[in-house]
């Protein structure tokens, strides 16, 4: 894994999020197609972004980066089929909270990145698990959502300011092919 290509994981990431903003911006102002159509490029660019963060950490645990991605494309499948109403859009939120664990684990145990963007993956994971509870989600909702911005888009911004430390990589690489 090189520093660039930490880097543009971030920058995949950042477009990402930019798409989701982009068709929450869209959605009462516009035809729903239109936002709809917003929303599944923001979960292709997810989808996108997990396939990298599973290269970035198959030197941590092969195992547990092919699973986060696994639980990644079933939560963007869930969140697409929301848009046509097949499916309550709430019902992909505990699937990203296992992710989010997942992906909070996998840093904790790299010594790539930065712990602490490991602890806030997975407290924002525990977050979206609350979903699981709507009498506890009426009263926490805004927290968890700051929560869930917070770790991502620090993980984001994080991949695209530092990158990874590449020594430190490099290492982990090494150890998992022995």
């Amino acid at each position: 894994m090189t520093r660039s290509r930490a880097r543009t994981t971030g920058a995949i990431y950042l477009l990402y999020f930019l798409m989701a903003v982009f068709s929450a911006s869209l959605v009462g102002r516009v035809p729903a197609a239109y936002s709809d159509a917003a929303n599944l490029i923001a979960n292709a660019g997810y989808v996108a972004v997990s396939l990298l963060l599973y290269q970035m950490f198959k030197p941590v645990s092969r195992n547990l980066s092919l699973l986060a991605v696994m639980i990644s494309i079933v939560g963007c499948t869930i969140q697409s089929l929301s848009l046509f109403h097949l499916v309550s859009p709430q019902s992909s939120l505990p699937i990203f909270g296992f992710f989010n664990l997942t992906i909070g684990y996998l840093i904790l145990r790299s010594t790539f990145l930065p712990r602490a963007l490991g602890l806030l993956m997975a407290l924002s994971g525990v977050g979206w698990l609350t979903v699981l509870s709507p009498e506890l989600l009426k009263h926490i909702t805004t927290y968890i959502e700051i929560i869930g911005i917070a770790a991502e888009g620090s993980l984001m911004l994080w991949l695209l300011v530092m990158g990874v430390n590449v020594q430190q990589w490099n290492e982990a690489a090494g150890a998992a092919k022995r």
